[in-house]
């Protein structure tokens, strides 16, 4: 084991290192990672120091180590009886405090006074009963990796599996639809959380509305999750929202091209260790709007994110969170007729929306190693769209209109027990209710007059059980769930068994397997439409869940102990599609279609199967690299025997990032870190033209008799992003450049009618997205 610095020569070498250069603090606390119960007497060493620096944990598990010099530390920390680990990358900077929350696993089978070697577990997600397909998020990695642009869902899409675009923000894991997503905050399931959200993609948007100033670190699922997680399909964004400083006051200004972001955090009283975190950004866009695209330049957008935490010494633990966003957005036709290309340009539009969650958790943590969390939450979205289009008078006509309001009202209750050392389980139930006001129109085909596609309003709600076991036996860890479902609204139920198995070969090897079946309901309106090919005129209502067998194999080797190689092969198989009868049309291939009408039937199938692999070099001596690559194909039918492309199918994916930082300046406590990104990745999907039906309809109309056959050439996007950051004594400032799409690739928007030339064009629209700012946190 480490040796352990002698106090008084502790405090005096840290009175040294404060005359010579800044410091500052690194506190936190260390718990049971499943009981939740503290941890007295662990051992927290900085290793990256000269000589090492450390403290214990006290009997609450606390720990402070005061005077650490600013730059980025490795801690390692260990305990009689639990498995060592080392916490990496630990920033310091001298405006804030660092602020950790460490769990340790108690090691069933080593010796009282063994202390296994510690292991670096970076890639490794924050629940412990997650076993495959599963990454920790770090939000520093969002300030720091180039193309994540300080937004979590960005950073995603460097992961292997998941591709996204610039311009949408969709995440498209391993061929799934964005729409099979589910997003999480503090536990509970809210709606899609991106600016302008639902518009352009079902599941994607601009940017979210979750800023890195206030998140913490987070979990992220590609496929076969834990028990816990019900109604998702493709994968889990699980995100946690941090704690406020709870001893002192801290406030961070950024002023950049696209706004301004103002965050503050600090006890609300020290008595009780009670505190508050807030973070609030606006923005117009304005100062871009030579880059934007013609429909975005009237875009503006703003959001409020807040938690407040509390403690009490006999009655728990209890949090208020909060996540707000509205959004603006319209275009208006152009004014020199010589210009009216397209459709957009003889159109007006304007949108409005609103998305809000908000809840109160309370915390209990017993004695008997058992802890319970509840948690009760509302949440609301909506989206307001009216679209005319000029007719041949020149005169506006309307074409759509879209009033989408929606709320869900969240109880969330589980049990967490730890039996032994061997075995802990997780028990709980989730029941949200969904509350809808609906009303959706379009104009009938070549005329004036909007028919109603849905109109209707009330309330229905998904309920769902689960419990969730896992046990660790000698090199076996096992983790066996089951999550049951029922949706009110037509009593379709759902029983999902869930498996994790991981076998430890020796110290650097591991072998894992994971199988899952998932469900997730629709958006509403499909079950509401006012079906038209159909004898009922609500033929949808019925409709079962989408399902999907998940069945995933891992290996991970430590190269060394900062290198880590991952490589996943899995297969999906989805079944109880929705699909029109007799045609090759299935909900799989949905992307932006709010005026469905069609009658549909659980009869489809898909298949998704593919190899995805991570190559990661951790930050050692300033450079870090990160490789993620995947192959993989994306089927799927309807009622006859063939597979087609599903639109998702981009067949591979390649992503470089790399990175170094600098420490510059006379006592190296200035940081230069410069970054890039490349990605490559498979074209996207469409059916042929029908050039014939075209030029008849005056509209882009494709065959969808072999749906999806055609693909558009490979894209190869570039992001950079160079961060300067200097220090005071209690300030730290930091001058970005943070470019997306540096290359100023044009991606795919679809096909579009030429009113003029009378023929179809591929639509490709390149948004390049510089954001220069200054941020100073104090």
């Amino acid at each position: 084991m480490h040796k352990y610095i002698p106090v008084p020569f502790f405090l005096f070498l840290s009175f040294i290192l404060n005359a010579q250069s800044l410091t500052q603090k690194i506190k936190g606390k260390v718990v049971d990672t499943s009981s939740q119960q503290p941890i007295p007497g662990v051992s927290i060493i900085i290793l990256n120091t000269n000589p090492s620096i450390g403290v214990v944990s006290d009997f609450d598990g606390a720990f402070t180590i005061k005077n650490v010099p600013i730059g980025r530390y490795d801690l390692e920390i260990s305990h009689i009886g639990y498995e060592a680990i080392i916490k990496p990358e630990v920033v310091v900077t001298s405006s804030k405090e660092v602020i950790l929350s460490i769990g340790l696993t108690e090691n069933a089978y080593s010796l009282d006074e063994v202390v296994l070697k510690p292991r670096v577990a970076k890639e490794k997600p924050i629940n412990k009963m997650a076993t495959v397909s599963a990454r920790m998020l770090s939000v520093e990695e969002a300030n720091r990796y180039a193309g994540g642009f300080d937004d979590p869902a960005r950073l995603a899409s460097s992961f292997p599996g998941v591709s996204s675009s610039v311009g949408n923000n969709a995440i498209v894991i391993r061929g799934n639809a964005p729409k099979f997503l589910q997003w999480k905050i503090e536990g509970v399931e809210i709606p899609n959380p991106n600016h302008f959200a639902n518009l352009g993609v079902f599941g994607g948007g601009g940017l979210t509305a979750l800023s890195s100033n206030l998140l913490a670190n987070s979990d992220f699922y590609t496929g076969a999750f834990p028990a816990e997680y019900n109604n998702a399909l493709s994968g889990v964004f699980d995100i946690r929202m941090r704690k406020g400083n709870n001893s002192k006051h801290e406030h961070s200004i950024e002023v950049g091209a696209i706004g301004i972001d103002f965050a503050s955090e600090g006890p609300l009283s020290k008595k009780n260790n009670s505190s508050y975190l807030v973070n609030y950004r606006y923005s117009t866009l304005a100062l871009m709007s030579s880059l934007l695209p013609e429909d975005a330049k009237g875009t503006n957008y703003q959001d409020l994110s807040f938690k407040l935490n509390f403690h009490t010494k006999k009655s728990g633990k209890f949090s208020i969170w909060g996540i707000g966003l509205l959004d603006k957005s319209g275009s208006s036709p152009k004014t020199k007729v010589n210009e009216r290309n397209y459709y957009t340009d003889i159109e007006k539009q304007k949108a409005k929306q609103y998305m809000g969650a908000f809840g109160i958790n309370h915390k209990m943590i017993f004695k008997n190693l058992a802890y319970l969390s509840t948690t009760l939450a509302v949440s609301t979205n909506g989206l307001d769209l009216k679209t005319d289009r000029l007719g041949d008078s020149s005169i506006l006509q309307p074409k759509n209109k879209i009033d989408n309001s929606n709320y869900n009202i969240t109880f969330k209750s589980f049990l967490n027990k730890k039996f032994s050392s061997k075995h802990t389980n997780k028990t709980g139930v989730t029941i949200r209710g969904l509350g809808y006001n609906i009303d959706l129109k379009e104009a009938e085909g070549g005329t004036n007059n909007l028919k109603t596609i849905v109109s209707e309003n009330g309330f229905t709600s998904l309920v769902s059980a689960y419990t969730n076991s896992s046990f660790s036996l000698k090199n076996w860890k096992i983790n066996i769930g089951v999550n049951t479902q029922l949706f009110t609204l037509n009593n379709n139920f759902t029983v999902e068994p869930r498996l994790g198995l991981s076998y430890q070969l020796n110290e650097n090897n591991k072998l894992s397997f994971g199988y899952g079946l998932h469900s997730r309901i629709e958006a509403l309106n499909i079950y509401f439409a006012n079906t038209t090919n159909s004898t009922s005129l609500q033929a949808n209502r019925g409709l079962d869940f989408s399902k999907a067998h998940h069945f995933v194999l891992a290996y991970d080797w430590n190269i060394t102990e900062k290198l880590h190689l991952k490589i996943e092969p899995y297969y999906q198989h989805l079944y109880n599609i929705p699909i029109i009868k007799n045609s090759t049309t299935s909900l799989l291939n949905l992307q932006s279609d709010w005026f469905i009408n069609d009658a549909y039937i659980n009869s489809g199938k898909g298949k998704n199967y593919g190899l995805d692999l991570t190559l990661e070099q951790y930050i050692n001596n300033g450079f870090y690299y990160l490789i993620s690559g995947s192959v993989f194909n994306s089927k799927y039918k309807t009622d006859s025997e063939k597979w087609y492309n599903t639109r998702y199918n981009k067949n591979y994916l390649f992503n470089v990032l790399v990175g170094k930082e600098f420490r510059i300046g006379k006592h190296k406590q200035n940081l230069l870190g410069v970054n890039f990104k490349l990605s490559y990745q498979g074209g996207d999907r469409h059916s042929i033209i029908d050039h014939a039906a075209s030029l008849d309809k005056k509209d882009a109309i494709y065959n969808e008799t072999t749906p999806f056959t055609e693909q558009t050439r490979a894209g190869f996007i570039s992001h950079f992003t160079v961060n300067y950051e200097w220090y005071k004594k209690k300030t730290t400032q930091k001058l970005s450049l943070k470019i997306l799409n540096a290359t100023n690739f044009k991606e795919y928007q679809g096909h579009r009618y030429h009113l003029k030339n009378n023929k179809v064009e591929e639509h490709r629209e390149a948004l390049l997205i510089p954001n220069i700012s200054y941020k100073i946190s104090f």
